[in-house]
């Protein structure tokens, strides 16, 4: 007798080609139900769908079509159990050896601007995930594919081993099941829960090769069933990526979001940015970046909120650099990155939009959550405290700063000129000695400077230190005791202070 397989799938992709060569390779019936039945009926193929098999007829709209004994009995049978095979005969149920299902689209429903409840809870799958954690606790007795990544990888088991499938296989695809069953549940769970319960399940991506440091084992995960992030990004050329380099892109990526307007480039190190600019084209606002500390640059990873162009591609080739990301990279470019092929180069096309909404910390005994600091910086709702006003054109340069020394580790002090970063103060134990790297690291470019804190002043001492260096405009959140003295400093001594109301600790 024929074997049969069970095809249910959301994502049709590779659907019909996988059901043709089951069916003209492997001798496999199908059975098929909604959607996925009239796709492979509309392809020629030889279907049944699941009512005709049941007898029972889908009911409730199509929310029940899947959930009947002879479904379930075909899936979960031990075929090594006589009492299992004979309750299958005594009820002409026939044993299913292939389940292929894929679930609603839940995540990408609720992603969408303005989603009802009712329109999400439409999207919640019942049949899906009970026969997919049917068929992979069954996994001893038949295989279940969930992605269709795996079909070919299925097709090539059955054409090694004379038209069977290894235990092997057969249990890594279990463990697939489980874990998009898994994902699945937890993006429902999210989505519904209250601030009572937080649920984190990811799957395995890859193992990498070691953590921050070699002794340390480390994994990557994705969330959700479908690939977002850095889980969707493609790798053009280089070794493979790294814990730390997986920390600093995504360091890079959340600075280079800030910038969507001009061509932008920021080289991180240690998830700190020791260049960021503005220019009129990529290559220019690179050369700016990397000029700005050549030296902490060597060994960086480099983000663009451009295409990497030829001149850009030029630049890069120039030094050492770890990883470069983009949203894309023109084919010339990427001929050219080739002579560099231990880069990493990536590109993502949502790089500018792609960051969680939440960010989770583990502490000993459990976890920290909260939302990200993706706060859109408005100068219209800053204050200026000083006598002096700022030029439009300082104000522009005010922001900059601002937008860079919000993704500096605290206590974090950016001093910028000209669109681009001249020195970096980052996580310091003090401000003061935050003010002192970056206004040495500025050096006399700090004259006609501006500089952004994270924080406020507690004292005015950093003022003056600033204004003798040559700073001109100071931004900083304000809302300390004594904020007058520093406001009182900087009226003194002709700087203009900006007040945002916003704090920006990285910690």
């Amino acid at each position: 007798m024929a074997r049969l397989a069970l095809l249910s799938v959301s994502n049709k992709t590779g659907l019909i080609d996988l059901a043709r060569r089951l069916v003209e390779e492997f001798d496999f019936d199908l059975i098929s139900s909604g959607g996925t039945a009239q796709a492979l009926k509309d392809a020629g193929l030889p279907v049944t769908k699941v009512a005709d098999y049941t007898g029972s007829p889908e009911i409730l709209g199509g929310r029940v079509k899947t959930l009947h004994p002879r479904i379930h009995g075909g899936i979960l049978a031990r075929r090594d159990v006589a009492s299992d095979v004979a309750d299958l005969e005594h009820n002409q149920i026939r044993p299913i050896d292939l389940v292929v299902v894929n679930l609603y689209p839940f995540a990408e429903t609720i992603a969408k601007p303005g989603v009802t409840l009712a329109e999400a809870v439409e999207q919640i799958d019942i049949g899906g995930p009970a026969m997919l954690r049917a068929a992979s606790k069954n996994f001893a007795h038949l295989t279940v594919l969930c992605d269709p990544e795996q079909y070919g990888e299925y097709l090539q088991e059955l054409r090694q081993n004379n038209g069977e499938v290894s235990l092997e296989f057969r249990q890594q695809a279990a463990l697939k099941g489980f874990s998009h069953t898994a994902s699945y549940d937890q993006a429902i769970a999210s989505y519904l829960a209250d601030t009572q319960q937080y649920t984190l399940i990811g799957t395995q991506l890859q193992s990498l090769r070691y953590g921050e440091n070699p002794h340390q084992s480390a994994a990557w995960y994705q969330t959700g069933t479908t690939p977002t992030g850095w889980a969707a990004a493609t790798k053009l050329q280089g070794k493979e990526l790294s814990y730390n380099n997986l920390v600093d892109l995504e360091a890079a990526r959340r600075i280079i979001t800030e910038f969507t307007d001009t061509p932008a480039a920021t080289i991180i190190k240690h998830t700190n940015p020791c260049g960021t600019a503005l220019g009129n084209t990529l290559v220019e606002a690179y050369q700016k970046a990397f000029n700005a500390d050549s030296t902490s640059a060597f060994g960086g990873i480099v983000a663009f909120n451009r295409s990497i162009d030829v001149a850009t591609a030029n630049e890069l080739t120039k030094t050492f650099l770890e990883c470069v990301v983009a949203p894309d990279c023109d084919a010339e470019a990427e001929t050219i990155l080739a002579a560099k092929s231990k880069v990493r180069v990536l590109t993502l096309a949502d790089l500018l939009s792609g960051g969680s909404q939440t960010l989770v910390k583990e502490i000993a005994g459990g976890f920290l959550v909260q939302a990200a600091d993706d706060i859109v910086s408005d100068t219209s709702k800053w204050q200026v405290a000083s006598d002096r006003q700022p030029t439009p054109d300082e104000l522009a340069e005010l922001l900059f700063a601002w937008k860079v020394c919000k993704h500096v580790k605290s206590n974090a002090i950016v001093v910028t000129s000209d669109r681009t970063t001249l020195g970096v103060g980052a996580g310091q134990m003090n401000r003061v000695g935050s003010v002192k790297i970056a206004l040495e690291q500025a050096g006399d470019k700090a004259k006609g400077a501006i500089l952004a804190s994270d924080g406020f002043f507690p004292f005015d001492d950093s003022i003056r230190t600033a204004a003798a260096a040559g700073i001109s405009a100071i931004v900083q959140p304000g809302g300390s005791l004594r904020d007058q003295d520093s406001i009182k400093a900087a009226n003194e001594l002709g700087l203009v202070m900006v007040l945002t109301g916003v704090r920006h600790f990285l910690h």
